[in-house]
């Protein structure tokens, strides 16, 4: 934890000093995370070129090292509000320019949709973990509607993606750490004008996917 926290925060501190590449600046991060924490990146299936919001389960902190070290373009997070008010820490999110929310206040779905449609406009992708909170890894939260909302809202290609292992990497929590691999597997990708039902399918889908890939 100790060497996370001062690698992110000389992240930042680069990524004001150098706006305009703020992604090889974090892609850069993460392949150097990969190596002082021990751990290698197994992907399965494809990050589809059509994708414009990719969906994921999170267990970790390591969710966010292992896709911004393999996912070919420039993600822009969505997070919580209270990521953005820890101090210092809390740039992780202007400095790159990624979206934070406040899920107690109504109109915060309007600047989501807001900001999130100019990103896009940038070639950027979004990035949400849809369960809106921390997991164990075995098995998926439900999810909250921002993802659905904002996915019909600006006619987004769905990129459903699960994580698997990153808790065994680090597990902040606990203060827990071990070296290892960590599986990314990107499941179909889908246009919700296709299916009313899509979120609720999405979510069967990954769910199951999931469990197929602890089992294995």
């Amino acid at each position: 934890m100790i060497e996370f926290v001062i690698t992110v925060l000389m992240t930042i501190v680069l990524m004001y000093a150098f706006r305009n590449h703020t992604h090889p600046i974090r892609r850069t991060w993460g392949r150097l995370q990969t190596f002082l924490m021990g751990f290698s990146i197994k992907q399965i299936g494809e990050a589809s070129p059509l994708t414009t919001l990719l969906v994921m389960n999170h267990q970790s902190l390591v969710d966010i090292v292992a896709l911004e070290t393999i996912y070919p373009k420039n993600l822009c997070w969505i997070a919580k509000k209270e990521i953005e008010d820890i101090p210092l820490f809390g740039h992780i999110i202007p400095a790159p320019r990624m979206i934070s929310i406040d899920r107690s206040d109504k109109r915060s779905i309007i600047k989501m949709i807001k900001e999130g449609k100019e990103r896009i406009s940038e070639g950027r992708v979004l990035a949400m973990f849809p369960e809106g909170t921390r997991g164990y890894g075995d098995k998926l939260l439900k999810f909250q509607s921002g993802a659905k909302v904002l996915a019909e809202k600006l006619d987004l290609i769905v990129q459903p993606t699960i994580i698997v292992g990153t808790r065994h990497i680090l597990d902040s929590k606990n203060l827990d750490a071990h070296g290892g691999e960590v599986r990314v597997i990107y499941l179909d990708p889908i246009n919700p004008k296709e299916d009313e039902a899509w979120f609720e399918k999405m979510y069967h889908a990954m769910e199951e996917r999931l469990a197929l890939e602890l089992a294995s």
